[in-house]
């Protein structure tokens, strides 16, 4: 007999629960996750300053570049093919060894000797890096309600950013300490976040949404009455059509404008922030913004930099909750556009036009990145998620990598000017595309978020599908 009090509980779908310890733990692993990441790109770019410094290793601008740009170049890889891989095997399993993946080859930096060497471990843990961004996105969507979803997913930029600032200033300790060889403990030092991520990592279980859509709906029952409670449901996840399609599937007509979209909208805006700020010391000096010289010296303006870049990230959380994801976006890049081509073209002795130009665009850049971690895990259903997330993150690494390693050396051939108003024709291209075909899924579930959108209907994003995730 169902009493009053049961029935008032009864058929809680997935996407409405409240926040539980179920949620704060999958969201302190992932988060984890993206500071170790934010730590380590941070701290290359200071390594290969003392690097340079101490005549460790010899390095032209070549090398330079491809130091930079070896771990994005991995997490291109890494994205594409875990991300594959979660979306047939599962979740939880890629959620895992990602890490393990990672905390090995951060920690072998240690014992390198030779350029090379560490090209080839920034480049495996960048395997790790990849898989982890397409997993772990998922994992936390596919379990988040979506009254949170956006804000919590959002907050990755900060985490990272928290992480990539961190890195920043133990760089400048580093650099200005007399520690032998500074520089292999710099290097290691996200191994020891990472190997604490693994080991918490242990024991989560499969996410039920893909759990249920491929057949394993006992399973799925366990985990959603252990961590959620019993009157909680998937909707109608049993109207699936079938199990994982592929990535493949994801240029299929119902999926291909999402594609496009989510590859080069976050391709437009991480091209740029990894470029400048993995090289920012480097770039500050060739602008006349800062008096880095080999022995250490003034940081005034990185520093302050990276305050801009905590800041806007912070700002990130609640421009996402405040106002609609696709005004947001556009927006957002709107400003960058003209902010960075503002910066390009101050004259060189103007300063303090130049750090105000430099702190928008470093403000902005922090804010809207908040979105690359909302649009991919929203935009596709449950068959292709993983493998979504994982190509557009794929994507956007592999614009990185060509703009960081070809930055150092456009500095050298062309100049400040050229440099930066290329990076501001790539900030302009991502503002088209996000005015064509961004979507709007805030406030949506799941299932509603990622309803495929045909060719033939344009930017109206509002039509309802049979299609479920």
């Amino acid at each position: 007999m169902i009493t009053p009090v049961q029935k008032r509980v009864e058929n809680v779908d997935f996407d409405d629960i409240p926040i539980n310890r179920f949620h704060i733990r999958m969201t302190a692993l992932t988060f984890g996750a993206h500071f170790n990441d934010g730590f380590a790109v941070g701290i290359i770019g200071m390594a290969i300053v003392m690097i340079a410094r101490d005549g460790a290793m010899e390095l032209d601008a070549w090398l330079t570049g491809a130091l930079g740009a070896a771990a994005l170049l991995g997490l291109f890889f890494g994205a594409l093919i875990f991300g594959a891989v979660a979306d047939k095997i599962g979740r939880q399993r890629v959620f895992a060894l990602s890490f393990l993946v990672i905390t090995l080859a951060t920690f072998a930096q240690f014992w390198v000797q030779e350029p090379w060497q560490l090209l080839i471990l920034r480049l495996i843990m960048g395997l790790g890096i990849g898989g982890d961004y397409a997993v772990g996105h998922t994992m936390l969507a596919e379990v988040l309600p979506r009254k949170r979803r956006g804000e919590i997913l959002g907050s990755f930029s900060v985490i990272w950013t928290i992480g990539y600032v961190l890195a920043t200033i133990l760089g400048i300790w580093f650099l200005q300490s007399d520690v032998p060889e500074a520089w292999r403990w710099m290097l290691i030092a996200p191994g020891f976040i990472a190997a604490i991520v693994l080991v918490a990592r242990l024991g989560i279980p499969e996410s039920p949404r893909w759990l249920k859509r491929n057949g394993h709906d006992a399973r799925a029952r366990q985990i959603l009455d252990k961590h959620f409670g019993t009157h909680v449901t998937l909707g109608d996840e049993e109207n699936a059509e079938g199990p994982t399609e592929g990535m493949l599937a994801l240029f299929k007509p119902k999926y291909i404008r999402r594609t496009l979209f989510n590859c080069t909208f976050f391709a437009c805006i991480v091209a740029p922030y990894f470029a400048i700020y993995t090289f920012l010391p480097t770039l500050l000096k060739q602008m006349g913004l800062s008096d880095l010289a080999e022995s250490g010296g003034g940081y005034a303006v990185e520093v302050y930099l990276n305050m801009f870049l905590l800041a806007g990230a912070l700002a990130g959380i609640y421009f996402t909750a405040k106002f609609s994801r696709r005004g947001f976006l556009i927006t957002g890049f709107f400003v960058l556009t003209i902010s960075l081509i503002a910066l390009a073209l101050v004259p060189t002795g103007a300063t303090l036009v130049s750090v105000a130009f430099f702190a928008v665009f470093t403000f902005t850049l922090s804010a809207v990145s908040n979105l690359v971690g909302i649009f991919p895990a929203e935009s596709f259903p449950t068959p292709v998620r993983s493998s979504g997330i994982g190509l557009a993150t794929a994507i956007s690494r592999l614009g990185s990598v060509v703009s960081t390693f070809l930055l150092p050396v456009m500095l050298i051939e062309f100049g400040v000017v050229v440099t930066m108003l290329s990076l501001a024709g790539i900030l302009a291209f991502g503002l088209v595309v996000s005015w064509l075909w961004a979507p709007e899924t805030k406030n949506k579930t799941l299932t509603e978020c990622a309803t495929p959108i045909l060719p033939s209907q344009g930017r109206v994003e509002g039509t309802r599908h049979k299609t479920r995730i």
